[in-house]
């Protein structure tokens, strides 16, 4: 006898259905084919373990399962459910008529209960797609996979459930979300706010440009002047996330598992690595890869703190993804594809004893040593980082100052109104939304300057022997002031805040 089951594998954030065949025949074996890793193979002992717990059996017959595409490589505990749910039907256990029109994934315990699975969003996206009617799984993920809507969604505790359900002696509500409601539920009091920052105005006004044309930005200052504290606040004044780019965030945080009884994501990420990570856990990859810290923090930010302190070879392989906003991880037989579209914020001391360009403290790094500091970043990593600017340690009367500086909800209304000014400018461009995704082609178009601007920028990059990687970045922040204005074009007092913002392009910045 001949049963179909099916279930899902999820490759990059995109899900591809598995047809699980059982047979069953004469003779005693178990036979598990089509490319299973080891935690599949190892699941006949959780299966007979959890069959016989709730007074089933595994049948003392020849089993022959075929996960197909037989040529597609399986991993994972998450087709113990739908395997034991074969062998039962497969076995005449149970009668299960309607089950080839569900997907079922969950990892059976020995008791039989099921724990928790990863990349549910995805599966069913791509269950819906496919026609099925409903989605079995574990309990701990029915959310993240009811924002699908159109397909019936079950979260279901133990396999005792499953089997009473197909043999229609008890029944199980399909858990549905209002995805819009969920989506909406805002925070407008974040957990980090700027009116908790005193002093800092022209590194908040530097926050507010970074956020609102989408710009990497660099913090250098000493110890203990706020450059964390700042960085952690600017998620809050960023924009809402659209529900595409909160359905696409979801997914990617589905199947890393890191969703915990969450439906949809509706703030935005922030990712903060330790400067020990390495070149996989940041961009992703491994044997079965995974997805790394910047496609985690895709539609979010991703902070790194004391950028000198992160191995070069980390730092480089972040290059291509910043310029692609995505990352392709390939192995022999497979290629996945991962978005990473983030905000990079990085900071870092300006010298290694942290206080070069302090007045109050001696500068006890020589030349030689602080040359070499800021030699572990590559001139092509800054080339892709727009702003660079300079944090000094706030005074004594600013601190103590007890009058509220502006909140982070009156700040994202300007961030909010720039966006959509830029998001108007780029309509018929499909893969850029803000001024920092722009090309050398459309910096011409939409970057034009009067002569008196152009006659600034010469003067300042002659004078201030800025390199030529500056100038489109200067065109690029200068159109952002711009629309927080919203002014039409770029005028020279636009050029001269976005030429501040060039520190490490100096020449002798370093002295």
């Amino acid at each position: 006898m001949l049963i179909k089951v099916y279930g899902s594998a999820v490759f990059g954030v995109e899900a591809t259905t598995i047809t699980i065949e059982v047979h069953m025949d004469k003779g005693i074996g178990y036979h598990l084919v089509g490319l299973p890793d080891n935690a599949i193979k190892e699941s006949s002992f959780r299966i007979a373990a959890a069959l016989k717990n709730n007074g089933l059996t595994l049948p003392g017959k020849k089993i022959t399962i075929n996960m197909a595409p037989a040529d597609l490589r399986k991993e994972g505990s998450a087709y113990d459910l739908p395997l034991a749910m074969g062998i039962l039907v497969g076995s005449d256990q149970i009668k299960a008529p309607a089950i080839e029109e569900y997907i079922i994934m969950g990892e059976l315990s020995l008791d039989g209960s099921l724990q928790s699975i990863t990349g549910a969003l995805p599966i069913a996206i791509k269950a819906k797609e496919e026609g099925y009617k409903g989605f079995f799984l574990p309990k701990q993920n029915v959310k993240e996979a009811a924002i699908v809507t159109g397909l019936d969604v079950y979260g279901v505790e133990n396999l005792q459930q499953v089997i009473d359900f197909f043999a229609g002696k008890g029944t199980i509500e399909p858990t549905t979300i209002d995805t819009r409601t969920e989506f909406y539920k805002t925070l407008d009091f974040p957990e980090f706010d700027f009116s908790d920052v005193r002093g800092q105005e022209s590194i908040k006004r530097c926050m507010e440009i970074a956020a609102s044309g989408g710009h990497n930005i660099i913090l250098i200052g000493p110890p203990g002047a706020g450059k964390t504290m700042l960085a952690k606040r600017l998620p809050s004044i960023l924009p809402p996330m659209t529900l595409r780019e909160a359905l696409e965030t979801t997914k990617i945080h589905s199947v890393a598992g890191k969703l915990k009884e969450v439906g949809l994501m509706n703030q935005r990420p922030f990712r903060s690595p330790h400067h020990t990570i390495s070149n996989v856990a940041l961009v992703g990859g491994g044997s079965y890869p995974q997805p790394g810290e910047i496609s985690m923090a895709h539609n979010g930010v991703l902070f790194l703190d004391e950028l000198p302190e992160f191995k070069r070879d980390v730092l480089e392989v972040m290059r291509q993804p910043l310029e692609d906003r995505e990352v392709t991880i390939s192995r022999a037989k497979f290629t996945v594809t991962y978005p990473s579209s983030f905000m990079l914020v990085a900071s870092m001391n300006p010298s290694p004893s942290g206080f070069f360009n302090d007045p109050s403290m001696p500068n006890t790094s020589s030349p030689h040593e602080m040359q070499r500091y800021m030699s572990k970043i590559s001139g092509p990593l800054l080339d892709r980082i727009d702003i660079h600017i300079e944090v000094t340690p706030v005074p004594f009367e600013k601190l103590s100052d007890d009058r509220k500086a502006e909140s982070s909800v009156e700040i994202r209304k300007r961030v909010t109104a720039a966006r959509e000014l830029q998001s108007l400018r780029f309509e018929e461009l499909p893969n850029i939304h803000y001024n920092a995704q722009m090309n050398t082609k459309q910096i011409r178009e939409f970057c034009a300057l009067d002569e008196q601007s152009k006659q600034l920028l010469k003067t300042a990059m002659e004078r201030l022997n800025l390199s030529a990687r500056a100038y489109d970045r200067i065109l690029k922040v200068a159109r952002t002031i711009a629309d927080l204005d919203a002014a039409e074009q770029i005028i020279p007092s636009h050029i001269a805040e976005a030429i501040q913002y060039r520190s490490l392009d100096r020449d002798g910045w370093l002295g």
